[in-house]
């Protein structure tokens, strides 16, 4: 799959996740396979205003390229604006978060409430393609609810407004991250457009991804929570079954936080993600609960003989 000018080296793709998908993270999993990463989501409004917060969340380094950076909002205006912005940073490409369900995004008429909304969401689509070269991708479900899928027709929206490629969520709005994917929506999807479509939802195998791909001849898969604790899913042979073979990825991660972090914020980063990469272990619950009582790194480290 191409991203503008660049051949994709995998067909597996990091989603953009909030608190997740930091540049450390990125980082990662692109040095584990992913072929392309996606930033945390970022206000148009944060970023066009110089919030310090949305700032924080624009780091990124050369070696983690190709990177995607996510804008959510709603009003095309300023989402031109902050695609302009975005522009000049270096990365290479900027995807509409047009899929996100939570009430504090869909209050204000973002995410996945703007798939009630085609005109809204058109006009969005085509300020910021007017505003950037990058190639732009439009991230959306397959409806808001299960009798109402309109993935297809937005899709086609999407495309004849300007984006480069779509992504889609196989579940509606009404679902959340509940249920099960519906990927024959995103194969109804693929077969309704020219550009490339990546598919997303309930792949937390490399074996799913393949899967996913022949069975709805999707372009590339996006991967979210099943990467979580299991950046390993970039690659065939999948995450290691012990906690020593697991160690070398963890205390890369831990080292890549410390680099870009300072210590108090690593400490909860590192706590976040370290949780996760314990699942499936044998005395994981107490393991977890020894996490909760560390307030440095170096403790953190040491529980696990990180050190």
């Amino acid at each position: 799959m191409q991203l503008g000018p660049v051949t994709l080296e995998s067909p597996f793709i990091l989603a953009p996740l909030a608190g997740y998908t930091d540049v450390s993270f990125r980082l990662l999993c692109r040095e584990l396979g992913a072929g392309l990463c996606y930033s945390e989501m970022i206000s148009c409004h944060g970023l066009v205003y110089g919030q310090e917060l949305t700032r924080v969340l624009l780091a990124t380094v050369p070696e983690e390229r190709p990177v995607v950076f996510q804008l959510f909002g709603n009003d095309p205006v300023i989402m031109g604006e902050a695609a302009a912005i975005l522009g000049k940073y270096p990365i290479d490409g900027i995807d509409i978060n047009m899929g996100c369900p939570v009430r504090k995004v869909t209050k204000k008429g973002a995410g996945v409430a703007l798939m009630k909304d085609m005109a809204r969401a058109e006009a969005i689509i085509r300020s910021v393609c007017a505003n950037t070269g990058l190639p732009v991708s439009v991230k959306f479900r397959s409806g808001v609810r299960h009798d109402a899928v309109i993935a297809p027709d937005f899709a086609r929206m999407a495309q004849d407004a300007g984006a480069s490629f779509l992504i889609v969520h196989g579940r509606t709005w009404a679902q959340g991250f509940s249920g099960m994917a519906d990927w024959r929506v995103i194969a109804r999807v693929k077969e309704n457009v020219d550009v490339p479509v990546i598919g997303n939802g309930d792949i937390l195998t490399h074996q799913d991804g393949l899967r996913m791909m022949a069975e709805t001849g999707c372009d590339a898969v996006m991967i979210g929570r099943g990467a979580l604790g299991n950046p390993w899913v970039f690659q065939a042979s999948g995450r290691p079954l012990t906690l020593a073979g697991r160690l070398p990825v963890i205390r890369r991660h831990f080292d890549l936080i410390e680099c870009f972090l300072p210590e108090r914020k690593a400490v909860f980063k590192s706590k976040h993600h370290l949780a996760r990469y314990l699942c499936g272990l044998p005395d994981a619950a107490r393991l977890r609960r020894q996490i909760n009582e560390c307030s440095t790194l170096a403790q953190l480290k040491a529980l696990i003989s990180l050190g």
